[in-house]
């Protein structure tokens, strides 16, 4: 009987114990998180609306369905990073590593870009202010290892 229970109790950790990679139901919302490495991270739907990420590593994490809702992006490195449906509204990227990130279908409306880095960004599907879309296609070169797609081209520059 104690043995049996055991092995339940045993099978029960084991499927419900949280994994360190997966940090899809924490809410990092409006937290100064400047300099903390999260990269190559299971980071799928996590939240950071509003959150200070500036000098944060987030390279190689998937953050495919993210909210970045006006998080300070600020000297960050997302590069190799999946953005795919992320929410990057109003964020701010300024000095920003995006080189060979995916941002197909992102939603990007009201973002702030200066100083960034996209060689071999992927922006497909994404709609961006005039500006915006003029300062990006002016940098814009490189080919995404991961979709082939050229920069330019996901941007549709001229």
């Amino acid at each position: 009987m104690i043995s049996r229970l055991l092995s339940l109790w045993i099978i029960f950790l084991i499927l419900f114990a949280p994994t360190q990679s997966s940090f899809a139901s924490i809410d990092y919302g409006k937290q100064t998180l400047v300099g903390e490495d999260f990269s190559k991270l299971d980071l799928k739907g996590a939240t950071f609306y509003l959150t200070n990420l500036q000098d944060a590593d987030l390279s190689g994490s998937d953050l495919e369905g993210a909210s970045l809702f006006g998080a300070k992006l600020l000297n960050s490195n997302l590069s190799n990073a999946n953005l795919h449906n992320a929410t990057l509204d109003s964020a701010v990227f300024e000095g920003t590593n995006l080189e060979n990130a995916v941002l197909e279908d992102a939603f990007v409306f009201n973002a702030r870009f200066s100083d960034v880095n996209i060689q071999g960004s992927d922006f497909t599907n994404v709609i961006l202010r005039n500006q915006d879309l003029s300062y990006l296609c002016s940098i814009a070169n490189g080919t995404n290892p991961v979709t082939k797609r050229k920069t330019k081209d996901t941007l549709q520059c001229n």
